[in-house]
């Protein structure tokens, strides 16, 4: 069967499929929403109607209240369903718990959207499920050759190189958080773990969703004072307010350079694929037409020009 290049439409409000009448991880809300993941970037309030996974549902309560969506319909990993035509499946994308690929089936040709996706273990997210393709639309946030992930071990070691002292992580509130909670426990056990109150729902939804993270306790005033060889996380907005504090030792949890300005640990770790994995991932799915979105696809583009896969332009899709 031949491959719609143009399955996939770019409209104001995200990703298009007008075979389904849906939107993939719409930016603005929409009658029909197939959600990857619960990340603000990718799940907005206030969808008509919401599909996703069962964790993803979760986090999206969380975050948005009574605006999280008008009505959910949970579909489990691996269960297809059907939308308008276009035969749906989800299967774990590794980034976070509940986030999901979204296989669409359609006359004989099989779409794969893989949202934000990593491949490195996490006990904090359902594990990465490779799927055949004929067309792949994934993210691209990290595909250069010049990144390539480091060892996780490595980096918790500098962490257990500060024995004694009190260090003040920045992360981000979903997904990032509650990762390295779980590794602190599994790298650092004689640490103690204290959370900012913004992340802690956050924890507590993880858990209840049968994902453990270790010990934790949530951050109470001048606690962070009173312990030693503690680690205090906190989200972005909080930790800013510290830059300069020479109290603590401050690292910040990421895989942006730009998130270790003004840090004494550069601690890299991060959730989505790097080069090796997204061309680990175009490979094992057999992807014939790659569609690069959620970063610069250029050096993707660059490195198949001379293969029969076919890149395909965000200009082609408008």
């Amino acid at each position: 069967m031949d491959i719609q290049r143009d399955f996939i439409r770019i409209r104001p409000e995200g990703l298009y499929c007008p075979a389904g009448f849906f939107f993939l991880d719409p930016q603005k809300p929409v009658s029909h929403a197939v959600i990857s993941h619960a990340h603000g970037d990718h799940a907005v309030a206030d969808n008509r109607q919401v599909y996703c996974s069962p964790g993803t549902a979760l986090l999206m309560h969380q975050r948005y209240g009574k605006r999280a969506g008008g009505t959910f319909s949970v579909k489990p990993f691996g269960e297809p369903f059907d939308l308008n035509g276009v035969k749906i499946t989800l299967y774990p994308a590794g980034h976070i718990l509940g986030s999901a690929q979204v296989l669409m089936e359609y006359q004989g040709c099989r779409y794969l959207y893989t949202g934000d996706f990593k491949l490195q273990e996490d006990d904090t997210a359902e594990p990465f499920e490779f799927v055949a393709a004929d067309m792949l639309i994934t993210e691209t946030t990290f595909a250069s050759p010049d990144v390539i992930h480091p060892s996780v071990g490595e980096e918790m070691a500098k962490l257990n190189a500060n024995f004694g002292k009190n260090i003040l992580i920045g992360t981000y509130m979903l997904g990032k958080s509650q990762r390295m909670t779980s590794l602190i426990n599994r790298y650092c056990p004689d640490k103690t773990i204290l959370v900012h109150s913004t992340i802690a729902g956050y924890h507590r939804v993880y858990e209840n969703a049968g994902m453990p993270l270790g010990n934790w306790q949530p951050y109470r005033r001048n606690l962070f004072k009173v312990f030693t060889n503690s680690i205090y996380l906190v989200p972005p907005y909080v930790f800013k307010k510290y830059e300069g504090n020479k109290d603590f030792i401050q690292a910040f949890a990421t895989g942006w350079d730009r998130g270790f300005e003004h840090c004494d640990i550069d601690l890299r770790i991060s959730d989505h694929a790097d080069w090796h994995d997204v061309l680990k991932l175009i490979e094992v799915s057999g992807a014939k037409a790659i569609l690069c979105v959620h970063g610069n696809g250029k050096h993707i583009a660059n490195h198949f020009k001379d293969s029969s896969i076919d890149i395909i332009r965000h200009s082609e899709l408008i």
